[in-house]
């Protein structure tokens, strides 16, 4: 029999844990990393983990250790590098193999060599699986489980143990897949997770089978669901309904084909609808940040249109909307957004009205509710510019621009142009040129610049810093981040309309411009000019007059 001594000695409970009477669990780390397209490093692994303490789940699944390289050694230096303070850190494996005991399988004790405090087992509870996948006998399939769990609690770990395909074998042999329930509770597993694996149910269907479950077998039950059905939030909460009282999820619902239960609305829900402290106190309010920064780390965009944390998740455009948002913020708005770490933002688009202008100006630091002459002559002209193709919706700093315009009575301009061109030269080896020049003026001086650059615009974009960094050093620190080109519907088939969304940032913050015009590069110039405009007004250099 393996000696208890040989193995690491479990961590104690962290200090700030939230009560063990309801858990959120997260498998980001293990199931998360399942997402096509989602490869982490053991350095990916370690950060993602201290952003999950620091949000406060209860218990963090590191992996399968023993399984791979990687996993093993990601276990070795959490212990070594990290010091939890919210989380019990959680190791992956499964029961005992059939015919095997218990004492000899190797990977039930690479499960205590890594040191986990917690240890979950996946174990069938679908007969077919069973017979099938494991080819041995229900019988044994029970052994295997009752073993594993008592052999890892004899070793002071504490043990949860997730039934695969549950659901799917509840309704093949509902007899059968309660029996493994009630053997893992009996042996001593804390918790008997209930796995939607292939992720087919509803709502209406967890609760029922959940309800039963904990009704007949007695046992502590938990919830693992994938989003096959776009259920898998809502069918957690199901559960929860229902009487479970441990879920687990993923970091932004990562997970394998479309995903998992998405930690953050089910912590959100818990918290704000439910009334259920699941966070330490005031953890939800770093809802938004840690979804973002853990969406960095995978190397993924942040979803924008994500429940509570997406920068759209609290963005309103129709005016109908702003009218009543202006009076009340909650008319539109189901929480605050604060509570998640996020902000209201107001949309400036053709469907805005006076009162989504207000508010837009408001947010930009302008008080124009005593303007309605202003405020009118902003919402026509915003109408006017996106019936030729502009859209301020995603170029708040045209917009700005814009309302400045408005209120100083001229534009924000820095420099005025005489005149640019760009040139694309095709050579006879099959290379092109691209050359610009630019001839403007700028603080009373005529400035001519030439350069080169792997495209028209970057050309044009390189032409124009060279000739204006003398006069303005702080457009050193600004960079051409993000470059879009859109075909704007229309008759005129090669002449049509071009929209052009420019991203510039000066390491501290990014902001958007937008151009239109029939010719691609004149629509590029227009963001361009926009973008260094309001560069320079964010450095605090005072406008031309």
């Amino acid at each position: 029999m393996t000696d208890a001594a040989s193995h690491p000695s479990p961590a104690t409970t962290p200090a700030h844990a939230v009560s063990d009477d309801f858990h959120v669990f997260d498998t980001t780390l293990r199931d998360g990393a399942q997402r096509e397209g989602i490869n982490l490093t053991v350095a990916d692994k370690l950060t993602i983990a201290r952003h999950l303490d620091d949000f406060g789940v209860g218990f963090i699944e590191g992996g399968w250790p023993g399984a791979n390289p990687r996993d093993t050694e990601f276990f070795q230096r959490a212990r070594a590098e990290i010091d939890f303070r919210h989380a019990r850190l959680v190791a992956f494996g499964a029961t005992r193999k059939a015919g095997v005991r218990v004492e000899d399988d190797a990977q039930v004790a690479a499960l205590l060599e890594s040191g986990a405090p917690v240890i979950t087992l996946v174990a069938k509870s679908h007969v077919g699986h069973v017979e099938l996948a494991l080819r041995t006998t229900p019988e044994e399939n029970l052994a295997m489980v009752r073993d594993t769990v008592a052999y890892l609690r004899a070793q002071g770990r504490r043990v949860f143990l997730d039934c695969e395909h549950f659901f799917d074998g509840y309704a093949l042999d509902a007899v059968y897949a309660k029996q493994v329930v009630r053997t893992a509770s009996e042996a001593g597993a804390d918790v008997v997770v209930l796995c939607d694996t292939n992720g087919g149910m509803l709502p209406a269907q967890v609760t029922a089978v959940v309800r039963t479950v904990l009704a007949d077998t007695g046992a502590r039950l938990g919830i693992h669901a994938q989003d096959d059905t776009g259920c898998a939030v809502a069918n957690t909460l199901a559960a929860v309904d229902a009487g479970a009282t441990h879920v687990q999820c993923t970091a932004n619902g990562y997970g394998e084909r479309v995903g998992n239960s998405n930690l953050f609305p089910v912590a959100a829900a818990l918290e704000l609808k439910y009334g259920r402290r699941v966070l330490p106190e005031g953890k939800l309010a770093e809802t938004t940040r840690i979804s973002h920064a853990i969406a960095e780390v995978v190397n993924l965009t942040p979803s924008t249109h994500q429940p509570y944390v997406g920068v759209s998740a609290f963005a309103h455009k129709a005016g109908l909307h702003a009218s009543a948002i202006k009076v009340d913020p909650d008319l539109y708005q189901h929480i605050d957004p604060a509570l998640v770490g996020n902000t209201m933002r107001m949309l400036v688009s053709d469907m805005a009205g006076r009162a989504s202008i207000e508010l837009k100006g408001k947010e930009l630091g302008f008080d124009l509710s005593g303007d309605r002459a202003l405020v009118g002559r902003l919402v026509e002209r915003v109408k006017e510019r996106e019936l030729a193709g502009y859209t301020y919706e995603a170029a708040d700093a045209s917009f700005e621009l814009l309302l400045r315009e408005e209120v100083r009575g001229t534009p924000v301009r820095y420099f005025t142009v005489e005149s640019w061109r760009a040139i694309v030269e095709d050579r006879p080896d099959g290379t092109h040129a691209n050359e610009a020049t630019v001839k403007l003026w700028a603080k009373g001086e005529r400035i001519v610049a030439t350069a080169e650059g792997n495209g028209p615009v970057n050309a044009l974009d390189r032409a124009l810093r060279s000739g204006l960094e003398r006069i303005y050093p702080e457009l050193a620190r600004m960079e051409l981040v993000d470059y879009k080109v859109r075909i704007l519907e229309g008759a005129l088939g090669t002449g049509s309309i071009t929209r052009v969304l420019v991203s510039t940032g000066d390491g501290k913050a990014e902001w958007s411009t937008v151009g239109v015009a029939e010719n691609v590069i004149a629509a590029s110039w227009q963001a361009l000019d926009d973008a260094y405009a309001y560069g320079l007004l964010r450095a605090g250099v005072e406008p031309q007059d």
